[in-house]
């Protein structure tokens, strides 16, 4: 998994049809995917709850891509070998979610996957200022994690504070909410260059039309064409 700061579109299979999870990821991948963004949710951490690691690894024979894998869930460091197995290439924790972030993040790298770290909508960027060197990936919630279809809150401000602070070094800003061709490119020239869209991308599709999942990515794609990215 090499880096870039290329845009990336991730669609979340929170969005997609839970029967056929395996044809929806041939189709996203097939139809322009970068990513395949799994969001895992606990019913504690968040009102929700969705895949545990043998669902996570059932989905990994179908993703050629990068399988991110986003953890709604407290406590994290239990799981994080589970989703190791399970084939994440990627794993975000909240900084929310638990007292160790460092010892997080570092057990996350630990076990061959790249570490992410995940901020709520009213959690400060300076909370990962200090966590920067341990982070292949921050991701700013711009809707309070649980659901999907939510409505975007404006975070652009906490983006290019991040983006700021992490000048150099090869760390992605992941968005993850609310993303659709609107809100796009207003996050991409802040500086994100990871964006996870669920229902944008799976709206008016299915397996048996994935034509549709191409023409919304590269709507989202094309919004943010001319950003600083």
């Amino acid at each position: 998994m090499s880096f870039d700061r290329k845009i990336k579109i991730a669609p979340s299979i929170l969005s997609a049809d839970f029967a056929n999870f395996g044809q929806e990821i041939q189709a996203i991948e097939t139809q322009g995917a970068d990513w395949v963004h799994v969001d895992v949710m606990d019913g504690h951490f968040v009102p929700n709850l969705t895949f545990g690691p043998q669902a996570v690894k059932a989905f990994r024979p179908h993703v050629k891509t990068v399988m991110d894998v986003h953890l709604m869930i407290a406590p994290v460091d239990p799981y994080i070998n589970a989703y190791a197995d399970a084939g994440a290439d990627v794993l975000t924790a909240h900084i929310e979610a638990g007292p160790h972030i460092h010892r997080t993040l570092q057990a996350i790298r630990g076990a061959g996957m790249k570490a992410g770290v995940a901020l709520n909508p009213g959690t400060p960027a300076e909370a990962v200022e200090h966590l920067l060197d341990l982070t292949d990936l921050v991701c700013v919630m711009t809707v309070n994690p649980g659901f999907g279809g939510q409505k975007f809150i404006d975070m652009t401000a906490k983006i290019r504070r991040l983006r700021s602070m992490i000048g150099d070094r090869p760390v992605h800003i992941e968005i993850d909410g609310g993303v659709d061709p609107t809100t796009a490119p207003l996050v991409a020239e802040a500086g994100a260059d990871v964006l996870v869209a669920g229902s944008a991308v799976f709206k008016g599709g299915s397996v048996n039309t994935s034509e549709v999942y191409g023409e919304n990515i590269r709507k989202i794609r094309a919004s943010t064409e001319g950003t600083w990215t």
